[in-house]
């Protein structure tokens, strides 16, 4: 299986920890979305987006990439996020729907909190200071070898 993640984290690199995590898992390529041209992900077999949640959504340049990607019919992908205010319901909402109206298949979502001084937040020390910590990491690497484990499992089915 080939996968590559695509992720943004400005602010206190808490995605980036996550990115990180995740891919030493899958093995895969680590991108930001402006160093990644649109055609060559659908050379990958399983595709991560993922950011800090700004405002209750994914970073603008997830959706940049997505909306310039051609549709993919069953392409496989999961969405992963940190967040001051972890709420992946309402925070993977947006992305979720863009990765769907493309054809993707979301075969996994993960979240943690992260550390956030976005805005107001600022001014009290942020929230969720020190996270990603170790407990979410690990929480994430988990969920990198279930969707491993996923994809064999689906290679495996493949060959009969």
């Amino acid at each position: 299986m080939s996968a590559i993640v695509v992720y943004v984290s400005i602010h206190h690199k808490n995605t980036e920890k996550i990115a990180k995590a995740i891919a030493e898992v899958l093995n895969a390529k680590l991108v930001k979305p402006w160093e990644v041209k649109p055609e060559e992900l659908l050379k990958y077999d399983l595709i991560g987006f993922g950011s800090g949640i700004y405002y209750w959504k994914h970073h603008r340049a997830l959706f940049k990439l997505i909306d310039n990607l051609p549709e993919v019919k069953g392409k496989k992908a999961f969405i992963f996020s940190t967040a001051g205010i972890n709420i992946p319901f309402i925070n993977h909402r947006k992305l979720r729907r863009a990765l769907r109206r493309k054809g993707f298949e979301i075969v996994g979502e993960f979240s943690c909190r992260g550390w956030d001084t976005n805005g107001w937040l600022e001014k009290i020390g942020g929230i969720s200071k020190g996270h990603p910590n170790e407990k979410d990491l690990e929480r994430a690497r988990r969920f990198a070898k279930r969707l491993a484990s996923l994809q064999r499992d689906q290679d495996s089915t493949d060959n009969y």
